[in-house]
């Protein structure tokens, strides 16, 4: 039996990062990762999708050049040298970080599934590993919904699809959520027919309809085909390559592509963790419940990242291992509960959002002031050529604090922080309103749109 200070199980955002900090406090740690170190964001998720979006942009822009005066002749995607260079950048993040652990003084990388065999042993293959101190950072992976027809066709899924080195015909895919519009977008713009599939009535239902409705006339102006009202969806094998069964408002009840993609969601990485020999509790999603400083009812072992629930983003986990570290080595009382809610739809332009959406502010009673404004009337995007979207901003009418905002448009993922930032510093909104920012930007515009403020109708 190999003795610890503390067993980190998973190698994703929140692990290595909660590694190093209690190496460097001088426990002796292990962290066990059955796969690939880094995660699903490392191997899977934000690096490689946005490698991929950089190269789909890049071809995009080239051939609107000539709106901007310039002449490239025809644009050809090489998707061999697309992935391969998706490809590289992964494999850098990756060896960076493996690197890094195990070079680490204070930490072992054990290479292994690492399953429960009490509340402070866990076996890896032969080995048993023995701390005081458990942490479960074990991630998700994309699920696959029981649908008629599964078990006949070849399908895709968020993560198979990173192994395409060839663009598909006619890329059908179910799911109009973050995911599926991200790779609808990314895919169209390397040449394939595609169609999303949603049974909802609109795209990205937790969004406010005016967002779903801007974002679906970006998707559209491109040629991608969207088929909401989508019920009964059913997948059967097509001399094309495959068939999805519909039952739409409007359109062909039949949606036929070379290939598919299943966009519709994930489900977290603890089927084989052995929590039940720990005493961990667990929903019936597999989700490990936490409190607000993610202990699990178990004395001494915590659970980050995807797997409590708590937020399916690299951002936060990465807060989760802050939350952790903070509390046990420095004396902090820090709680997952004043994180405000923050992320991005990388789709072109991006969506970026912070705090609440202007529905459920209405929901939760708010009296709510709308700041707005149109790309088309902001100087950078139109200089940009680059004026689709717009600027939401909300703010409380009784504190006069800043409630949320959706900013879709040219760096919208980056600009939204300007908001996000006085919502976590609690400033009323009149401090960003009054705030000189630089000319021309699309974040120059936040302050304007404050100091024009409506109710919200």
């Amino acid at each position: 039996m190999a003795e610890y200070d503390a067993i980190i199980i998973g190698a994703g955002q929140a692990g290595p990062s909660l590694a190093f900090r209690l190496a460097n406090a001088g426990m002796k740690v292990a962290v066990v990762e059955r796969a690939r170190v880094g995660g699903t964001c490392v191997n899977t998720g934000c690096t490689p999708t946005k490698a991929l979006v950089a190269s789909a942009y890049t071809a995009h822009l080239a051939r609107r050049a000539a709106e901007y005066g310039v002449s490239v002749g025809p644009v050809r995607v090489d998707m061999r040298e697309v992935k391969a260079r998706m490809d590289a950048i992964v494999a850098k993040s990756r060896g960076g970080l493996e690197g890094a652990l195990q070079k680490a003084k204070n930490c072992t990388l054990v290479k292994g599934h690492a399953r429960f065999i009490s509340p402070r042993e866990v076996s890896v293959g032969d080995q048993v590993l023995k701390a005081e101190r458990i942490f479960i950072n074990v991630g998700g992976r994309p699920s696959a919904p029981p649908m008629p027809g599964l078990d006949q066709v070849a399908y895709l899924t968020s993560s198979s699809i990173l192994d395409l080195d060839t663009i598909p015909e006619h890329l059908v895919i179910v799911g109009g959520s973050y995911i599926g519009l991200e790779y609808g977008q990314m895919f169209r713009r390397f040449g394939s027919e595609v169609t999303i599939v949603e049974m909802a009535p609109r795209l990205i239902q937790r969004e406010d309809e005016d967002v779903s409705t801007a974002i679906a006339e970006i998707l559209e102006r491109e040629g991608i085909n969207l088929r909401l009202n989508a019920k009964c969806i059913a997948l059967a094998p097509h001399e094309k390559g495959v068939a999805v069964t519909l039952d739409c408002e409007n359109g062909p009840p039949i949606a036929t592509g070379s290939h598919v993609l299943l966009a519709v969601g994930r489900r977290v990485n603890t089927d084989d963790l052995g929590l039940e020999a720990a005493g961990i509790a667990y929903d019936s999603h597999g989700i490990i419940i936490v409190d607000d400083e993610l202990c699990t009812n178990v004395p001494g072992i915590w659970a980050l990242g995807d797997c409590n629930g708590k937020g399916a983003f690299t951002h936060t986990a990465y807060n989760d291992f802050e939350i952790v570290a903070a509390n046990l080595l420095d004396g902090a009382s820090r709680r997952v509960s004043d994180r405000v809610q923050t992320y991005a739809l990388y789709i072109d332009p991006p969506l970026g959002r912070a705090g609440m959406t202007q529905a459920q502010a209405v929901q939760a009673g708010k009296r709510v002031l709308i700041g707005q404004r149109p790309m088309t009337r902001v100087a950078r995007a139109v200089e940009k050529g680059e004026t689709q979207g717009f600027m939401k901003v909300m703010v409380d009418a009784d504190t006069n604090e800043l409630l949320g905002a959706s900013i879709l448009g040219p760096g919208g993922d980056e600009v939204v922080h300007t908001v996000l930032d006085m919502i976590d510093a609690k400033a009323p909104y009149t401090v960003l309103r009054d705030a000189v920012h630089i000319h021309p930007t699309v974040a120059e515009l936040v302050p304007t749109i404050l100091g024009r403020l409506e109710p919200a109708k």
